[in-house]
């Protein structure tokens, strides 16, 4: 294939919900432009973009495909999307290196709560919109419905380009009001016949035309004038109007399509080439550090990497946009996000399953590349001598999480790798192990998003795992200040061992005063600060630690020792196991041994100092807290509401959004287990939700008392 330059490449990413008919659209422009002999079908599990084993079980997309056809002297480089909310990642890393959004609405179901939330993210990266309409040929196709909802979500920014004459089983004519003619197909779809509108059209298609050029003009002050002038406006006049106001998201235009039937694919891969933007149109992409880096063939080299799969005979496929520049096959870059270097040994476009071998890939074209070593999904690569770098694609934090192990307990190292290569296929999909809770913890956007990895790793990697409820990371503080003290002694003939230390613990908090006494069995005890300590924990909240020993009853030398024994015990909390904070410990008194006395004896006689202490100090679990954001459709509000009251969830807001209500709230983790499931049940999969890390706060009483208690008796149990 030839060498596209930046003026002759269109990127657009094919977005829309579940079943909306993305992949088949994308099958007819790729036979379309000659890219595939024949179109495949989901249903016969043959498209060239849903080609992995799991998308052809479902009968869906799971993962974004990079795709592209060539026509009238351009390439189109397209990527098809998942439609489900659970595997959004794979559209939001598509808009991110796409210039154009296709918006594809299925006209029997209409503008379906994936496709606001789609929008949203569209909105939020500040990509164009294009509106299609698809499955017309559907015996239930409502057109006008479809297109009213769409204009009371997206406002009258939404303009027809075209309408159909027969929608329904029998469909095959479309008026075209930019190029005021209509298309009729044969029953093979295809190339069209180009007629005259029918008179009992005309009146309908010359509103809309009107409608259409002003909207084209109120984009252009030229035009507007023209308009003026003139009455109306020529069709490129309108195709520059139409341009500048899909560029700056004034305007969505509207199209009609059967994907199925190859009707008006055709058609709407012309207005693609003619009105949106080419990569050459595009504004520079920005730098971390702020630098403009336009789309110059003859610049510097500079690749983003923007996607990664696992191929059974390839093994890591990585797909780059080039940013700048013009990289060759053998080109040798450098990662500019941990500075190694990286011979790119084979380039190509790729078309789903389809890769073509090329030498080379201009500013602005998407391509991909096999056996990088040290290179990952938002690296950015660079010449030599050059050091650009690219911000990280932004993903949703997770919003279902589940313990995992495998049935066969030799699998789990073998597990873990598959699990690690997942994240890398999808950064949605996130796994650890917590040595905290002892579990390792998978995470990502629901509970369809988590079995779906479960069915890869049993189908593809034969191992058999299970999913099981994760521990709760709770904390542990005290509410009250305590003292206690401890001797470790203990002879075994020859040195033996002995420390003895007395302590006072406290909550901690930022600013308080520094102690200077405190009542010790029913008398004021002066603190004389020799030394501090402030130890930040891993886990969140601080330990600080004091030195209040006078006249030399314990060295100084044995310190560090004590501090050791405590901290050992916050890893390891008195009450649950779980790790505890905010706490400061003042060490005012003890004895020692001229001979027995060493760092163990004084970190077990710490340690034990400690735990006294604490479980004297009104000890309190502290659970985490959740920031909790849910969009619902106002019909759904009360519902949502009152399921989130029985989640112990405080309600902290509401506001209209854009057709939603957004609702916030303060929710516990504990509560949130298998929250998107209950959502998508409570609202018919209308209403969505993100959530994020917020705080701790203490349990309440009783169910403290219930966590004692589970955790006394898994300890018997032990």
């Amino acid at each position: 294939m030839k060498t596209y330059k930046p003026n002759e490449i269109k990127n657009i990413a094919l977005v829309g919900s579940a079943g909306s008919g993305k992949t088949t659209l994308a099958e007819s422009m790729m036979y379309e432009g000659g890219v595939i002999p024949r179109r495949g079908s989901v249903s016969a599990k043959n498209t060239a973009s849903d080609y992995r084993p799991v998308e052809q079980e479902y009968g869906s997309s799971v993962f974004p495909a990079v795709l592209y056809t060539e026509w009238k002297n351009y390439k189109l480089n397209f990527i098809d999307t998942p439609g489900a909310d659970d595997f959004v990642g794979g559209v939001i890393s598509a808009l991110n290196v796409a210039d154009t959004g296709v918006m594809v609405i299925n006209a029997v179901k209409g503008v379906e709560v994936g496709t606001e939330i789609i929008a949203r993210h569209a909105q939020r990266l500040n990509k164009p919109l294009i509106f299609i309409i698809n499955q017309l040929d559907h015996e239930k196709a409502n057109f006008e419905q479809t297109v009213e909802q769409a204009q009371t979500a997206f406002g009258s920014k939404v303009v027809l380009v075209q309408y159909p004459v027969n929608q329904g089983t029998g469909f095959n004519k479309v008026v075209d009001v930019l190029k005021m003619e209509m298309y009729q197909w044969k029953p093979e779809g295809g190339k069209p016949d180009v007629l005259p509108i029918p008179p009992e059209e005309m009146d309908k298609a010359q509103e809309l035309h009107n409608a259409l050029i002003e909207a084209a003009a109120e984009n252009d002050e030229g035009l507007m004038e023209l308009y003026f002038d003139k009455g109306s406006l020529s069709e490129d006049e309108m195709r520059a109007g139409i341009r500048k106001g899909l560029i700056a998201r004034d305007m969505f235009p509207v199209f009609c399509v059967s994907g199925e039937k190859d009707m008006c694919v055709r058609r709407f891969m012309e207005f693609l080439i003619n009105v949106a933007p080419k990569a050459s149109d595009m504004p520079p992409s920005v730098t971390l550090d702020g630098t403009e880096l336009p789309y110059d063939e003859n610049g510097p080299t500079t690749l983003y990497m923007f996607n990664t799969t696992v191929e059974p005979h390839l093994g890591e496929v990585i797909y780059f946009k080039v940013m700048s520049g013009t990289v060759h096959e053998g080109d040798d870059l450098y990662n500019s996000t941990n500075d190694t270097k990286e011979r790119l040994s084979q380039l190509f476009a790729v078309a789903g399953k389809n890769r073509t071998k090329v030498t080379e890939l201009m500013a602005g074209d998407i391509g991909a590349t096999v056996k990088l070593k040290n290179t990952a999904n938002g690296d950015t690569l660079n010449e030599k001598d050059h050091a650009y770098k690219f911000a990280p694609i932004v993903y949703p934090n997770p919003r279902f999480r589940s313990a995992v192990r495998a049935v066969n307990s030799g699998d789990d190292e073998k597990l873990a790798e598959v699990l690690q290569r997942f994240h890398q296929e999808d950064p949605t999909f996130n796994v650890e192990y917590s040595k905290e809770l002892k579990q390792m913890i998978v995470s990502g956007q629901g509970e369809f998003h988590l079995n779906t990895m479960k069915w890869r790793v049993e189908h593809n990697d034969k191992i058999d795992i299970e999913y099981y409820p994760p521990r709760i990371p709770y904390r542990e503080t005290i509410t009250k200040y305590a003292y206690a003290d401890y001797r470790h002694k203990k002879q075994s003939g020859g040195a033996g061992q002995f420390g003895e230390v007395h302590l006072v613990i406290e909550p901690y908090t930022e600013g308080m005063p520094e102690p200077t006494s405190y009542k010790i069995n029913g008398a004021d005890s002066k603190m004389t600060v020799k030394d501090k300590e402030v130890v930040d924990l891993p886990w969140g909240g601080k330990l600080v630690f004091y030195n209040c020993i006078v006249g030399g009853v314990i060295d100084a030398r044995f310190m560090p020792a004590i501090l050791k024994g405590i901290m050992e015990k916050m890893e390891e909390g008195p009450l649950t196991g779980s790790y505890a904070r905010d706490i400061r410990v003042c060490v005012y008194d003890g004895k020692m041994h001229p001979v027995d006395s060493n760092e163990i004896s004084f970190k077990l006689a710490g340690r034990h100092a400690f735990s006294d202490a604490f479980k004297q100090a009104g000890p309190k679990i502290l659970e985490p807290i959740y920031d909790v954001e849910v969009l619902v459709p106002d019909d759904c509000m009360g519902d949502v509401m009152s399921d989130l009251q029985t989640r112990r969830a405080i309600i902290m807001g509401m506001e209209a959004d854009a057709g939603f209500q957004k609702l916030t709230a303060k929710v516990p983790l504990k509560e949130m287990q298998r929250y998107s499931t209950a959502l998508s049940s409570i609202t018919g999969g209308r209403a969505t939700f993100s959530m994020s890390f917020s705080g701790y706060e203490k349990v309440p009483a009783e169910l403290q008392e219930e966590l004692l208690k589970a955790y006394h008796e898994e300890e018997d149990e032990e």
